[in-house]
Parts: C-alpha cells; sequence; structure tokens
C-alpha cells in the first residue's frame, strides 16, 4: 500500500485500523529461521534497534520484516530508495500488509516515523541526515512503549547518535546460477554477522543463502577450500546447497 508525503493525523487514523489489539502480547517478533541461532532472544525484540548494513543491508532488512507481515502484521518502509518490491516479495515480505511511505523530508522525518511506530510492528527506514540524539531519545521510546522495531535497511551507520540494540551486517557474498554467457542469477551465498548490545555484545556470525536456489531464506553448510575451511570459497559443491545439518553447524560465535 503506497501513501504519498505523509499526513500524520491519516497515519495514525490508519494505525487504529491495522495494529491488532494484542500489539505487545509477544515480547519477541518472528524472523527467519535461518537467523535464530544469529539473534539474541531469537527474533526482533519489542521496543529495539536495528540496523543492517554492506552489500546486502536491504535484503537482510526484507529478510527480518518477512515473518511479521506473514503472521498477520504491518510493516512500513519510509524514504528507502530503489526498495525492489519484487525482491521483498521473494524475501517473504507480504505486500498487502506493507506501508511505502515516500521521503516525508527532513523537517518532517521524525514525526512520520513516530506516527508509524504507533501505527505497524516493524518501521523500516533509511535516514540521510544525522539523528539527534533527543531525536533518537524519543523515537526509542516511542517504539517501547508501543512494541514496536525501528529497523535502518542500510544507508548511514553514523546516522543514530547512539548504537542500535542490534547490527546485522553482510560480508563477502557470491551469486549462482550464471554461466559463461547464459543462464541468471538464481541463489546469493552471504556471510551475515550480528552483533550489538546486552545479549549481543559477544558477535555470531554465519552464511546464510539469500535467497537459495529453490527460494528460501537458509542457513548455508560449510564450503571447504584449500587451506580454508568455512570460507566463502567456491560454491560449486552441490552438497553445500541447503541447510545446515545438524552434525554440521554453519553458525558460529565471531568473537
Amino acid at each position: 500500500m503506497a501513501v504519498p508525503a505523509p499526513d500524520l493525523v491519516a497515519l495514525r487514523e490508519l494505525g487504529d485500523r491495522v495494529r491488532p489489539l494484542s500489539a505487545a502480547a509477544e515480547r519477541v517478533l518472528p524472523v527467519p529461521a535461518a537467523f535464530a541461532d544469529l539473534i539474541p532472544q531469537g527474533g526482533l525484540v519489542r521496543g529495539s534497534t536495528v540496523i543492517t548494513g554492506g552489500s546486502a543491508a536491504s535484503s537482510l532488512a526484507l529478510a527480518l520484516a518477512g515473518p511479521v507481515t506473514a503472521a498477520g502484521q504491518w510493516c512500513a518502509v519510509v524514504g528507502v530508495a530503489h526498495l525492489g518490491l519484487l525482491a521483498a516479495a521473494e524475501l517473504g515480505v507480504a505486500l498487502e500488509r506493507t506501508l511505502l511511505i515516500a521521503d516525508p523530508g527532513p523537517q518532517e522525518w521524525a514525526g512520520t516515523v513516530a506516527a508509524l511506530l504507533d501505527a505497524v510492528e516493524v518501521v523500516v527506514v533509511q535516514p540521510t541526515a544525522p539523528i539527534t540524539p533527543t531525536t533518537q531519545r524519543r523515537l526509542i521510546a516511542r517504539a517501547r512503549d508501543r512494541g514496536s522495531v525501528l529497523l535502518q535497511a542500510g544507508g548511514r551507520s553514523d546516522a543514530w547518535a547512539a548504537q542500535p540494540d542490534l547490527t546485522v551486517d553482510s560480508g563477502p557474498s557470491r551469486w549462482e546460477g550464471v554461466g559463461i554467457g547464459h543462464g541468471r542469477l538464481r541463489a546469493r551465498r552471504v556471510r551475515v554477522q550480528v552483533s550489538g548490545r546486552r545479549g549481543a555484545v559477544r558477535p555470531r556470525e554465519a552464511e546464510l543463502w539469500l535467497p537459495g536456489p529453490e527460494g528460501q531464506i537458509a542457513v548455508a553448510a560449510p564450503t571447504r577450500t584449500a587451506g580454508s575451511v568455512g570460507s566463502v570459497g567456491s560454491v560449486d559443491d552441490r552438497r553445500s546447497r541447503g541447510p545446515a545439518t545438524a552434525d554440521a553447524p554453519a553458525w558460529r560465535d565471531a568473537g
């Protein structure tokens, strides 16, 4: 659902209609199963701030928001440039429960985000200017009060005055499916590291399919190359495709 430059009264009225009465009944919002061992508490804690970064920052943000919309709740995306709706749908985002908000501009940005935190479970942003400490405190207080999650999809990592609760970074990645002069991109293998405050002080990392050969988000089994174990390396080994098995865990502490 696309919304033009924001009418804050309209956003609040919309929030009253779409936000379930039991909004804060569950303390943790769901994430894809592939992220469950990477993220403390196994999901996005209500009232928290999350930043994604690296080459797959937008894909990470969409993947994290997807299960929330699939569970019947709502997500809003504010001023995120070049958002691919097809990619969002392929990563599990229910577009019929997603609000797309045009860039409100620096004067209206904080008010728009605050109104959306009142209205929906996950607010995805990409600030282009620094957020003052006062504004950050106000938005965090609103998110905690309403049980929402403020999720930054890439962009400026220094936009916030204080460290977010969770940082989800993407490192080296490799696409599969294209041969020499033929084929199409089918799957992407990405190294993901999660760090942050409190329970996320010790970083964890894993290689994920984002998406996998069958379109799934899954943990990728470690690849083994000469002189390197578990590196991105070559992904020609067919056995590396698909989720990791119980006897070959693919996530580990990065610290």
